[in-house]
């Protein structure tokens, strides 16, 4: 179809490039599409569109004018470290400008010199231009303007006798993770719109151990609070184990999952096609014969691929015992920490983390709950390494237990509740490779678990919850079965909220945060069951409830001797809402008429921390950036 094959001498060059894509549904761009920043405003919470991702298949033009003497170094001698900053150099530009730019590129197999050599490839993803074309998505890219000296040419070099013929350089860093795939570097010109190549270094740096047992995460397989399932990730596939408390072992079983596994449509989907990167080999263990509330040392890998460093964990406290206190947040995802473009970025990631962090190392906090939107990798796999790897410090040590969101698992004719775009392709397939959870089985991420006085019910509101449907009757047993008596605290949990005083612009069914059809559905088995507390995220800001139903408040709380909101459930009206998708993602604004259910709101990043007794729930809402307590509450029995 008007494609021809390059010779391979040529074929590296111009298949080492990118394919950063739009949304999976918007892979053709449309000139009748809105402005993309207005996209980015009205489709804040789906997969946006910015200058960056729209590189995907994008034919590359010749550079004119390229410069004779350029030049591209890496300057490190030697293989790769599990985790880093590379500087990348570019010498010998005569006509420095504000377009040109560097890509870091990992191509989805080791060997970068065949990674497109099936020229099927091209035609079954639609893609008919002629070549080059951009096909592997950058890693991640930095316009040379990030070193402040390029434009002025404060770095010059004479490139003849009589320096008649001067150029330019600049040098930008790169962090990295060990993703197990060699980094190449790519310089182009003209920007993310429109790119020529300009030159490459022309030698891939490659980690020095691809097969290192990297980014250990725990999660509760039951509420006894004895054992933990431990899973990491290496590149390679045989069995590893956990040595833990002091002569203990457990021998991992391997997973993994393949492009095969991943969904697409007409138009192929990021996770299918140029977004894919292979995730290496997913190791599990179950370490066991703990005692809940201490503490335990573990290491886990191998003699032949090494061994992680030693760390301690702290398994939760049973189910039925006197307290616990835990951390909840949705929609976090991860922010480089270099000023790289990236495909999705979620500006406060990282100082949510880091504040976590500071909360967990005080050693009073028993687990973390993270209700949906896990990575935003949406469909370009890598960044699951990149995530996975910013909260190991967190997740390393304890329970780290999740639920679905729309961004890993909704896509088209997927079986997904909400037909967005939204997973890229991955369908919840990573999502569960991932993370675990004591679940019915695949593609069924819903469960419960119990931790101190406290039984959390945690959904998936992106699979059928009808009345009717099997998620719905497993809601209706699983609240009835709760025995008061020994967690008299029931916490019901998932992605998508049932109350917010955030609205779209657009009126679209699945762009309003609140569904009715979800909360007429699911809202009276709340309250038939005396739910005492609901966590939802989806939307990037903070909210709390009266004690509502129906959308009327049933119950306000009073001040307590502190001055502290105080719901009194003694005499139980229905239960009080939380939105707490404020851990990572751009903020939502709220509506400037919030209705009078709605007694507190917040747009800042942050995270709850929830401490509960047999007959006290505190609840507060802490700022990442100050520590501070910007909103809590009690609830008591």
């Amino acid at each position: 179809m008007g494609r021809t094959v390059p010779p391979v001498s040529s074929f590296r060059l111009m298949v080492l490039a990118l394919a950063l894509a739009s949304s999976p549904s918007l892979c053709v761009r449309d000139t009748s599409l809105p402005d993309q920043s207005e996209l980015m405003r009205e489709f804040g919470n789906h997969t946006a569109i910015s200058s960056f991702r729209t590189i995907n298949r994008q034919e590359l033009i010749k550079c004119p004018f390229k410069s004779p003497y350029l030049a591209l170094n890496v300057p490190m001698s030697s293989k790769a470290p599990d985790e880093g900053f590379i500087e990348v150099t570019l010498s010998g530009v005569m006509h420095p400008s504000d377009s040109d730019w560097i890509a870091m590129i990992s191509p989805s197999t080791a060997d970068v010199q065949t990674c497109l050599t099936n020229y099927l490839m091209y035609f079954q993803t639609g893609d008919l231009a002629s070549l080059p074309l951009l096909c592997h998505y950058p890693v991640k890219a930095q316009y040379l303007t990030n070193d402040p000296d390029y434009l002025s040419c404060k770095k010059w070099k004479c490139q003849n006798q009589f320096c008649l013929i001067k150029t330019c350089e600049a040098t930008v860093k790169f962090h990295f993770v060990n993703f197990r795939t060699p980094m190449e570097f790519v310089a182009f010109a003209d920007g993310f719109k429109t790119p020529c190549i300009l030159t490459m270094t022309g030698n891939p740096v490659p980690f020095a151990n691809p097969s290192s047992p990297l980014r250990g995460h725990l999660s509760s397989p039951d509420s006894t609070g004895t054992s933990m399932k431990l899973r990491w990730i290496s590149g390679d596939k045989e069995p590893q184990e956990v040595h833990y408390a002091n002569g203990q072992k457990a021998t991992s079983t391997v997973t993994t999952y393949t492009q095969n596994d991943m969904c697409t449509s007409i138009l192929p989907s990021p996770a299918k096609d140029f977004g894919w990167h292979d995730p290496g080999y997913i190791h599990t263990a179950v370490m066991t014969g703990f005692q809940p509330s201490t503490s335990y040392d573990y290491t886990y890998g191998s003699n032949k691929v090494g061994w992680s460093k030693q760390t301690q964990l702290k398994t939760p406290p049973a189910g039925g015992s006197p307290k616990v206190t835990f951390i909840a947040f949705g929609d976090m995802g991860k922010t480089p920490l270099d000023p790289s473009a990236e495909h999705y970025i979620q500006p406060g990631a990282v100082g949510v983390i880091d504040a976590m962090i500071s909360e967990v190392q005080k050693g009073g906090i028993d687990g973390i709950f993270h209700i949906g939107d896990i990575s935003y990798a949406t469909g370009f796999l890598v960044e699951w390494d990149f995530f996975l790897q910013l909260i190991t410090p967190l997740a390393s040590r304890i329970t780290y237990m999740t639920s679905i969101g729309n961004h890993e698992r909704d896509y088209i004719n997927s079986g997904a509740m909400y037909i967005t775009p939204d997973s890229g392709g991955e369908c919840g397939v990573p999502y569960e490779s991932y993370f675990p959870m004591p679940t019915p089985g695949k593609d069924k991420p819903w469960y419960s678990i119990e931790m101190g006085p406290v039984h959390f019910t945690v959904i998936s509101t992106e699979h059928d919850w009808q009345v009717g449907s099997e998620q719905y009757k497993w809601i209706q047993s699983d609240l009835a079965s709760v025995k008061r008596a020994n967690t008299p605290w029931l916490i019901f949990t998932g992605h998508r909220p049932m109350y917010s005083s955030t609205k779209s612009s657009i009126p679209l069914p699945f762009l309003d945060p609140a569904d009715s059809k979800f909360t007429k559905a699911i809202e009276p088995l709340l309250l038939e069951h005396q739910v005492d507390l609901v966590l939802f995220g989806h939307v990037h800001n903070y909210e709390r409830t009266c004690a509502i139903y129906n959308g009327k408040c049933k119950a306000m709380p009073v001040k307590d001797a502190d001055g502290v909101d105080t719901y009194d459930n003694r005499k139980y009206s229905a239960p009080v809402q939380a939105v707490i998708g404020m851990a990572g993602f751009t903020l939502d604004e709220f509506v400037s008429d919030p209705s009078s259910w709605s007694l507190s709101r917040i747009v800042a990043f942050g995270y709850t921390k929830c401490e509960v007794t047999k007959t006290k729930l505190n609840f507060q809402f802490i700022e990442s950036k100050t520590k501070q307590v910007k909103d809590q509450f009690n609830i008591v029995k």
